[in-house]
């Protein structure tokens, strides 16, 4: 499972660390704004308090010029209103709508019909009468209609989309709401702006046709049977706190019965500088950034602000456990309440805990439970609040196993801790391995950026969150076994989430909400003003491949390299052209290879030694690709080639390691066959490919049981001698080439043929597959024609325009002018190799009686794309803002240039993508839609339960077929 923690920390060593001081310092910069600096942190992070209690995190990163901003609130769900639960996430989706200046055309007349709206909500709310309930909602719907003639919809992404944001975005959890934007560097004034105009005001318009899209969400989430499984666990862990007893989505009935006042009083509440921060990471100067934010924020007024308290939870007096219901496969959480929460010991231990049972690699759980295959699958993670912590332990039974059995089976590895039954130096593994980890994480913004807001949210001193590693080393084992008797005992709460029917949906009518008429041609005067200034524009960076990427020879053998600039870290890559559709069985040999030894070492054993050196290995197949990757120290790069060769070369047969393995196989292609999921994703592949599609091209259940062990052991013993290529990302070239000569054979093997799939024609075809949910999917394909690079342009102005982020054509229309879906789209592309069709897919996810309007309202589009000339013009500073701030750097150079390769492209392209759309007009787009997009010859994917589908609706549009799960896996089994 992945690890929620995030820690950052200093230079690693795994042997003799030298403690950091990690103290925080007062400074003052040169213009006179007071802040906290810590030593020895690698972010280099300053922590600004401004006058009227704003806190603000700046770090600078300039590996490219953009910033990674995050604005934090400290509210969230826990803050909501017992009767109005759910009123911070709506609040977040209003956040977007604007201001009386934002995305306003006429306030003086939108204020008076938002005034109606908001009384008839309330009333609507107070009302036990459904009659009544919805007399007043058509009166919603209708003021409504008329309130939305004077905005210019979708502003605020216009805005954001025209200065060139990217990953758009606001999420609420129980403590937060965070906001985020991805900007170029030289925007950050313009973003200011914006966001300031937004936090300074909250205006509820297009609330009803919103509230739509947030109830798709809360649908979304009832066919996500995971969040039923939380929802029942947080229950148990806290019978009184919010934590447990209130989601962030909210109930069915207060999203069906919002109270505007109510969400009004939240945000002057709580959305005032003394309870928000402002996060930037990226390509900044301290002392300019600084002085923009003081400029848009530092004048907002401070109040006073009190947070809820909650009472302190009673202890869990004994192991409960409770039973969810669904079609989907089995599994199981266990879940252990711990008092302390962020900043507490309770987490750091917990921390340690978690990692001592699972750490990917040589964990108890890693190791005892998933390389032992006594399980499905299993797996802990940790829930660390302001409040309390929770640990998570997660299991999936293999065939013939029971749930309570899995539940004994992780039990039994909180006992040997509690035995102290684990390595010594298993403790400072873990310890390392999180360090690890947080150096990689120094490099990214976003890592960085997510650590700043946390500590902002929970109250935690920057100086402090840099600590906790540190923290970690002063655990003793003895310590530890300590805390899991005192702490592990009986106080757990189990989740069985069994195969059967939920009756815990909840259907509702469709609203009948009036489509709003959306005028693109309009903007506000803010809007435009904001428009009218001069950013100073970026210079696009274009790589020279031949030049960026380093070539030696060992031999006659070429070993193409780039240097890592940041740390000693290394990263070694065999690349293979050959995968599974070269050999069936490769999957399978790659599987087994991490289940078994070699004569030297047992199968824990490698895992261990693997952790000990801070090094790991990956093996990954891509169709007709392969990749064998071992990352880690550079200074113990020689020993982990080392390791990785032997296991390789030695891997030792064990029939009855591949039985079991075999036999999980097996269960996981039955689990594939609940999951909604995994069969819509096998309808498309069925409806680009056919029967011989490579979901179907299995090795079939009865040759599967067929198969010996010293097969597969001698695949693996014969990888390297294929001829395969060399690509090594690190500092150390000399040593790499010596390892290589001392550990490494390059063979020279031809790769056995590939299978070739064939994409097949679309049109006049509608599969379908019945599943019971809630919402229904459907997915509408039109192969169009073979990849052509000289439509790059054209496909990336299209999907920005047309299909793609919050200010696209398809997001407006479905989304925001019908309430039909929470998520729609349509993209263009999708061919991997030179040769390969493109597609245009779209996508509608919807509650199942409104599948029809939404098919209209998507059909529509895709068979007469709106023109809008300023959504082209948002879309194309958009395309060009993206590659004027893009830079390749480190071994995404490498990656980029292989994806390259297989379309035929030799150098750069995004140089010609530049020029070209710099010169587009509306025109050429129309006449790419016409010869690619708008066509007859669609196939539509659909799954939903079977009587809420629109089958007859769609006779027309093709022949249908309900596809059998057997079939469409192609795994009946014996």
């Amino acid at each position: 499972m992945k690890k929620s923690m995030l820690i950052l920390t200093g230079v690693l060593t795994l042997s003799g660390l030298s403690a950091q001081e990690y103290k925080t310092l007062q400074k003052t910069d040169p213009a006179g704004y007071k802040y906290e600096e810590v030593t020895d942190d690698p972010t280099h992070t300053r922590v600004y308090t401004l006058e009227n209690g704003l806190t603000v995190y700046l770090s600078r990163n300039p590996k490219t010029p953009r910033i990674q901003t995050y604005i934090p609130v400290r509210a969230g769900s826990n803050h909501d209103p017992a009767d109005n639960t759910g009123l911070a996430h709506y609040l977040e989706h209003m956040l977007f709508k604007g201001t009386s200046r934002l995305g306003a055309l006429n306030w003086e007349k939108e204020r008076v019909e938002l005034k109606k709206i908001s009384d008839l909500y309330e009333q609507h709310k107070a009302s036990s009468d459904s009659l009544e309930r919805r007399r007043l909602y058509h009166q919603i719907d209708s003021i409504s209609t008329i309130a939305a003639g004077y905005v210019s919809a979708n502003e605020y992404d216009r805005l954001t989309t025209s200065i060139g944001a990217q990953g758009t975005n606001a999420h609420t959890w129980v403590e937060e709401t965070v906001y985020k934007n991805d900007i170029p560097a030289n925007e950050l004034e313009r973003w200011l702006q914006i966001e300031s105009e937004r936090f300074g005001e909250l205006v509820l318009r297009l609330f009803h046709t919103e509230i739509e899209a947030v109830y798709e969400e809360f649908n979304m989430g009832q066919d996500r049977i995971s969040s039923r499984v939380f929802e029942q666990m947080g229950k148990a862990l806290f019978p009184t706190h919010p934590y447990g007893q209130q989601t962030t989505i909210g109930t069915s009935e207060h999203l069906k019965s919002p109270s505007l006042e109510a969400i009004e009083r939240y945000f002057y509440k709580y959305y005032v500088p003394n309870n928000y921060a402002i996060v930037l990471v990226g390509d900044l100067e301290y002392d300019k950034a600084i002085a923009l934010v003081d400029k848009y924020f530092g004048k907002k007024p401070a109040k006073p602000l009190e947070h809820p308290k909650f009472a302190r939870e009673l202890p869990i007096a004994k192991a409960q456990t409770y039973d969810v219901y669904s079609k989907d496969p089995e599994y199981l959480f266990l879940a252990y309440r711990l008092d302390g929460g962020t900043g507490s010991m309770d987490a750091a231990y917990l921390t340690l805990v978690d990692m001592i049972l699972a750490n990917g690699k040589a964990g108890l759980i890693d190791l005892d439970l998933n390389q032992a295959q006594q399980v499905m699958q299993a797996g802990s993670s940790p829930m660390i609040h302001k409040e309390y912590s929770v640990h998570q332990l997660f299991g999936m039974p293999k065939q013939g196993q029971t749930l309570e059995q899995v539940r004994e089976l992780l039990l039994a590895q909180i006992e040997r801790i509690k035995q102290g039954d684990f390595p010594e130096w298993l403790i400072e593994a873990t310890i390392n391995d999180l360090e690890l980890q947080k150096i990689r994480a120094t490099t990214e913004p976003n890592d960085v950026a997510t650590e700043h807001y946390t500590a902002f949210i929970h109250g935690q001193k920057w100086g402090d969150r840099l600590k906790f590693i540190e923290n970690l080393r002063k655990i003793k084992k003895a310590d530890l076994v300590e805390f899991v008797k005192k702490h592990y005992a009986d106080n757990h709460v189990t989740v069985y989430k069994r195969i059967g029917e939920n009756k815990d949906l909840i259907r509702v009518q469709n609203p009948g909400i009036t489509p709003l008429e959306l005028d693109r041609s309009t903007m506000s005067t803010f809007g435009k003003e904001l428009l009218a200034q001069q950013a100073p524009r970026l210079n696009p960076l274009y790589i020279d491949y031949q030049k960026e990427i380093k070539r030696t020879q060992i031999g006659k053998q070429t070993i193409e390299y780039i240097i890592n600039p940041d740390n000693d870290l290394f990263e070694l890559t065999y690349l293979f052209d050959m995968g599974q559709y070269n050999d069936k069985k490769l999957d399978l040999a790659i599987q087994y290879l991490g289940l078994i030894g070699t004569d030297k070492l047992t199968p824990q054993q490698i895992r261990q030694e693997f952790y000990k050196l801070g090094v790991s290995y990956s093996v990954r197949s891509m169709g007709e690709r392969m990749q064998i990757i071992l990352t880690g120290l550079k200074r113990n790069m020689d020993a982990g080639i080392r390791l990785l060769e032997d296991l390789l070369r030695g891997a030792k047969p064990d029939q009855a390691i591949l039985d079991e393995h075999i036999a999980q196989t097996i269960k996981a292609r039955e689990d594939n066959k609940k999951s909604s999921q995994a069969i819509f994703r096998a309808e498309v592949n069925y409806a680009m490919y056919g029967e011989h599609s490579p979901q179907r091209d299995i090795i079939p259940t009865r040759e599967l049981k067929q198969i010996k062990a010293a097969e597969l052991t001698n695949l693996i013993k014969g990888l390297m001698d294929y001829k395969h290529r060399v690509f090594y990302y690190g500092n150390d070239v000399e040593g790499i080439k010596k390892s290589l000569k001392r550990n490494h054979k390059f063979g020279t093997k031809d790769y056995p043929k590939a299978t070739v799939y064939q994409q097949q024609p679309t049109g006049g075809k509608i599969y379908y597959a019945d599943y019971d949910m809630v919402q229904a999917q459907m997915m509408m394909l039109r192969r169009v024609a073979k990849y052509d690079a000289k439509e790059m342009a054209l496909s990336s102005m299209f999907n920005a325009y047309f299909g793609e982020g919050m200010s696209s054509i398809v997001f407006q229309e479905i989304r925001e002018a019908k309430s039909l879906a929470y998520s729609a789209y349509a993209y263009y592309g999708g061919a991997r190799k030179l040769g390969d069709y493109n597609y245009i897919q779209a996508f509608i996810g919807t509650q199942a009686n409104k599948l029809t309007e939404a098919f209209n309202a998507m059909e529509g589009l895709v068979q007469n794309m709106p023109e809008a000339e300023k959504n082209f013009e948002t879309a194309k500073e958009s395309v060009l803002r993206d590659i004027e701030s893009e830079r390749i750097t480190r071994q995404d150079i490498f990656w980029q240039y292989e994806s390259l390769k297989r379309l035929g492209i030799p150098n750069d392209m995004r140089r010609q993508v530049y020029e070209e759309v710099k010169k587009m007009t509306l025109a050429d787009l129309v006449a790419f839609f016409n010869k690619s997009i708008k066509g007859s010859d669609y196939t539509y994917v659909l799954i939903g339960r079977e009587s809420d589908l629109p089958l007859d609706f769609m006779k027309k549009y093709g022949q249908i077929q309900k596809l059998d799960v057997d079939y469409l896996f192609n795994d009946k089994q014996d």
